[in-house]
């Protein structure tokens, strides 16, 4: 079940999986689809690509530096960054520091992710971390994993990596949007919507999080009254606008990623502006607009976004790294990826992809707590299992490598159209 306090409506979570929320204070383009067969992470089988280690850890990242997720880059590198900094200041992983090679993922649109990845493996990487949108990561996975490397997401949402065939190689920090699908729509409901419509990119990240959040609403006692999955690369959205327009809808869910800022001014032209519809974003489109609407326009917007706070000493040192960051949206999920990736060739001995992909589990979880790589990598030395727990969370992948404890932030607009957040709502997830 999902509860989500202090709304206090429990919700059904699809088959073999459940989730208990509770409030504690307060990306994507079209890919081939998915196979059919069963996750494998579990059991990481070495490949015939698969190198033995060379004594070095080599971290790749292929994150946003250019496409429609381009503001998600800047803190994504900063976590990888500050990870790396604070694993080498700890003496790095089987006596040497980590190499870090970052490369921009682009988009969909582009070929720049695939271009990156072959850049990385030339340069002998062992885990990459990255992309930041789910269509662009399947795009690349095979390749990746193929060459038994670790392929690690601080943001893939799409649930279609829960049972891809990825060979146990690749895991993430972000949680299915199974998740974030469910608290969407249950606030929705919360907030007296009765006649929803639902706006989409027509990609793996749209449709899977639309199908999640008409679950929720009509579990929750919701109407859907109209959905329209649309081109992102149209010139316009003028028809699509008009189909939604249709429904009269009293809310509408905006799944979408840069062409928000297209979508916004089309919604208000045909009367469906946020001071007439109640409109709702997600973790690919909360972004700060402060410099592309006018003032005011995003007034009482409200968004979900996966993940923890970045805050404290953690938002401090992400500041040092990087002191130009207006957006923390996946540094904790970065950060923790990198040191889990340490961690867990540190565990085997073994700073290969098989190595790596064979312990991360194992180090997520079962064993003595510990919260920063210092005091793991102590542990570690001593022979002791750990259980790392990070600024993202708990962690604790399955055997899916999805994380089985999440956070969602619930954040709302105000007249300066930049976001803040409302809520956290924290859950465990058992599968």
């Amino acid at each position: 079940m999902i509860r989500i306090a202090p709304m206090g409506r429990v919700l059904a979570v699809a088959a073999a999986a459940s989730l208990a929320l509770t409030a504690c204070g307060g990306g994507e383009e079209t890919a081939a689809p998915a196979t059919s067969a069963p996750a494998t992470t579990a059991a990481a089988p070495a490949t015939s690509a698969a190198a033995a280690g060379d004594g070095t850890l080599t971290i790749g990242s292929i994150l946003p530096q250019t496409g429609d997720l381009a503001f998600l880059g800047p803190p994504e590198f900063a976590g990888v960054d500050l990870a790396v900094e604070e694993i080498n200041a700890a003496g790095g992983v089987l006596g040497k520091p980590v190499t870090k090679i970052h490369a921009d993922s682009g988009d969909a649109k582009t070929d720049i992710a695939s271009q990156s990845v072959d850049n990385l493996l030339q340069q002998k990487a062992d885990a990459i971390i990255g992309a930041a949108s789910s269509g662009v990561s399947l795009t690349v996975i095979d390749k990746i994993v193929n060459a038994g490397v670790v392929q690690f997401s601080p943001a893939n949402t799409s649930p279609e990596f829960t049972s891809y065939n990825d060979k146990g190689f690749y895991f993430r920090t972000a949680p299915s949007d199974v998740l974030q699908g469910r608290v969407l729509g249950d606030l929705m409901i919360q907030d007296g919507g009765e006649n929803i419509a639902i706006m989409n990119r027509q990609d793996s990240y749209g449709t899977g999080l639309a199908a999640e959040v008409k679950k929720s609403v009509e579990g929750g006692g919701g109407t859907i009254a109209g959905e329209v999955a649309y081109d992102p690369a149209a010139p316009d959205f003028s028809a699509d606008v008009a189909k939604i327009k249709e429904a009269n809808p009293d809310a509408i869910a905006l799944i979408s990623f840069d062409e928000t800022k297209k979508l916004i001014p089309e919604l208000e032209k045909q009367g469906l502006g946020p001071d007439k519809v109640k409109i709702y974003f997600v973790d690919g489109n909360l972004a700060d607009y402060s410099a592309d609407f006018p003032e005011g326009l995003l007034e009482g917007v409200k968004g979900t976004l996966p993940g923890a706070a970045s805050e404290g000493k953690f938002k401090e040192n992400l500041l040092k790294t990087n002191p130009d960051l207006k957006d923390f949206s996946y540094a904790p999920e970065s950060y923790d990826a990198t040191i889990l990736i340490a961690l867990a060739a540190e565990a085997g001995k073994d700073d290969s992809g098989t190595g790596i992909s064979k312990n991360l589990v194992a180090v997520s979880k079962g064993g003595t707590k510990c919260t920063d790589y210092k005091a793991c990598l102590d542990l570690l030395k001593a022979g002791t299992d750990i259980d790392y727990d990070g600024v993202s969370g708990p962690v604790e992948f399955s055997d899916a490598g999805d994380p089985s404890e999440a956070t969602i932030g619930i954040y709302k607009y105000g007249k300066d159209n930049k976001y803040t957040n409302e809520t956290y709502l924290a859950g465990k997830v058992d599968s």
